[in-house]
């Protein structure tokens, strides 16, 4: 699947539900499915600045596709929900096209009205760290 394909299967998704708390336990969920990332990799160079909690994102060119892990601290399980969904979207693609994503899913799904400012400003630092993940292996494979 394409990077939109993915976000409009996620989009598709949240549609189900009819209210706030539906949805806010819904990210919690996939949080708790995303696989454990190796404690080795939970470095104070993979923590994402900008989170009101501790949160890690760390990444590996496998092939032609850009792959990654992430994890919170256990008591931010919102947190590890919105690295989850970014994973879901990005991991395996392109370094370029995760380099370039349009991730209209966000505001699609109305993440402002679930998550608060202090969240939001932490989604926005995972966007950009996993982004520049996207830059920095899109120009070693020039």
């Amino acid at each position: 699947m394409t990077i939109n394909e993915k976000q409009d299967e996620i989009i598709e998704e949240f549609d189900l539900f009819d209210d706030q708390l539906d949805k806010t336990q819904y990210i919690i969920d996939l949080g708790k499915k995303l696989p454990p990332m190796p404690e080795a990799q939970k470095t104070d160079d993979n923590r994402i600045m900008g989170c009101q909690s501790k949160v890690w994102v760390d990444a590996e060119l496998k092939g032609d596709g850009l792959y990654f892990y992430g994890d919170s601290e256990p008591t931010a399980q919102i947190s590890k929900g919105l690295v989850g969904l970014l994973i879901r979207v990005l991991s395996g693609e392109k370094p370029e096209d995760i380099a370039n994503a349009d991730l209209y899913f966000i505001p699609r799904v109305g993440m402002g009205n679930l998550i608060t400012s202090l969240r939001a400003g932490g989604l926005a630092s995972m966007i950009e760290r996993m982004k520049a993940f996207g830059r920095a292996y899109t120009e070693k494979t020039v």
